[in-house]
Order: C-alpha cells, then sequence, then structure tokens
C-alpha cells in the first residue's frame, strides 16, 4: 500500500492551522519545576520531584507518582500552596499562576523560574495495528503519524483509508476520520491528536468476510467458492 498519495493542495488565500494551545483536562499529569536564589524555601514546594534535571525525572510512568495529576474537581495540590485550579488553563497560564502564589512567599519574586509542561501525551491506538495498547510520548505534540508507527504500524488486514479519532470534549464525544493513504492528511486539523485520545484502525471488509486482504487472495477464494458450487451441483445431478 502507497501512503500520502497525491498532490499537495496549493492555497490562494491566508491558511490557519488549528494550533491552539492545548487547554488541561481532568487525570492530566503536570511536570512542574521550580527554581529561585533560595534553593531551602524551594525545597519546601517540591512534591517529591527529586532530580529534576535526569532524564528519568520525565519519564511518564515516574511522573505518574511524582509529577501533579489534575483531579476531578480540576486542582491540581502543591504543598505550601494547596489546591490549585487548572482545569481549562493553558501551561503558560498555570505557570503565571504559579509564579504569582509563590511570589508571596520570596522578597524577590522576579527571580522565580517556573517550568510547567504536560508530562507526556497519552494516547491509545487500537485496531489493525502491530501493537495496540496505551502510548505516552513525551513530546509537545504527537502527529497521528507519530500514534501509528509508535502502535507498531498498520497490519496488512487494516482500513488504510478509515481512520477514526475518538476524542472526549465538554461537548460530548466525538469522531473524526483520516484517509492515511492521502497527503491531504498533511492539512487536516485532527493531524495533530489531543491527550487521551483514541486511535482506531478498522479492518478491510475482506477480513470480515473472510475472503482475503489482496485481490489474488479474493480472486482465490471466490475461485474455491464457486468450484465448491459446481461440484455440488454436478454431484446432485448424478444422484
Amino acid at each position: 500500500m502507497t501512503y500520502f498519495q497525491g498532490e499537495p493542495i496549493s492555497k490562494t488565500e491566508l491558511y490557519k492551522l488549528n494550533n491552539e494551545p492545548y487547554r488541561l483536562q481532568i487525570n492530566d499529569v503536570l511536570y512542574i519545576d521550580i527554581k529561585a536564589n533560595n534553593s531551602e524555601i524551594v525545597s519546601m514546594f517540591k512534591s517529591g520531584q527529586t532530580n529534576s534535571g535526569s532524564n528519568n525525572s520525565m519519564n511518564g510512568q515516574n511522573l505518574y507518582f511524582t509529577g501533579y495529576s489534575v483531579d476531578r474537581h480540576g486542582n491540581i495540590r502543591i504543598p505550601y500552596l494547596g489546591d490549585l485550579n487548572v482545569l481549562g488553563y493553558t501551561e503558560k497560564e498555570i505557570r503565571i499562576k504559579i509564579e504569582d502564589e509563590l511570589g508571596k512567599f520570596f522578597k524577590n519574586p522576579e527571580l522565580i523560574f517556573v517550568t510547567v509542561k504536560l508530562a507526556g501525551i497519552n494516547f491509545v491506538v487500537t485496531g489493525e495495528v502491530g501493537s495496540p495498547g496505551s502510548i505516552n510520548l513525551a513530546q509537545n505534540q504527537v502527529s497521528i503519524i507519530d500514534a501509528i508507527s509508535s502502535a507498531g504500524e498498520i497490519s496488512p488486514f487494516g482500513n488504510r483509508q478509515e481512520i477514526t479519532i475518538i476524542r472526549k470534549t465538554i461537548d460530548g464525544v466525538k469522531r473524526y476520520k483520516l484517509d492515511y493513504t492521502k497527503i491531504e492528511i498533511f492539512e487536516s486539523e485532527n493531524f495533530y491528536l489531543q491527550p487521551n485520545d483514541i486511535v482506531y484502525v478498522a479492518p478491510l471488509k475482506q477480513k470480515s468476510w473472510g475472503t482475503g486482504t489482496t485481490g489474488l487472495q479474493t480472486f482465490s477464494t471466490a475461485v474455491t467458492i464457486l468450484s465448491f458450487l459446481v461440484s455440488s451441483v454436478l454431484l446432485v445431478k448424478n444422484l
């Protein structure tokens, strides 16, 4: 199967990609790092995060225990700051909010440096792929190509023309269809996944019918069935 067929679409007018910053949802996990000239005060606001500069600190599995999870009320809990509501906020808005709260504890709040990052992007790939399951990628953006590649590529039984993204939003569950064989996929507003998306690769109809996944296999199946029918008719006539 050849991917990304066709020619890129040339646009004669201004084209704006869907590049809005992501807004936090319930069950998201944040990596938060605080730096200031007074390390003793900074340590008060740590929540089990150690060696924040190491490669292991940003591991998605570690951050499940040491990061800041958004609870069902939309809050994260930081020592001495208490509950901070972050539901619907962007990373930048959360950073500013934390800096404002920390400024109450420091003589020189302008020297506080806060880093806020989403602790990787979690998504699920299921259906006709090599390794279906839940995946976490430590990236700022995850495209549909990243997702499929991370799941072991589409199997020979997968319908590359019918890839579905299932997304839970505040307006309900939404479904988006993508065609993996067309170059237009790069221009889709859903080319980049959002955290907790589900990517489903539907099976080919031939697999459901049991007639094979290629033209030759389908032809062979049809010839076998026809031969069986002809043999059955001849057998009945000779009885």
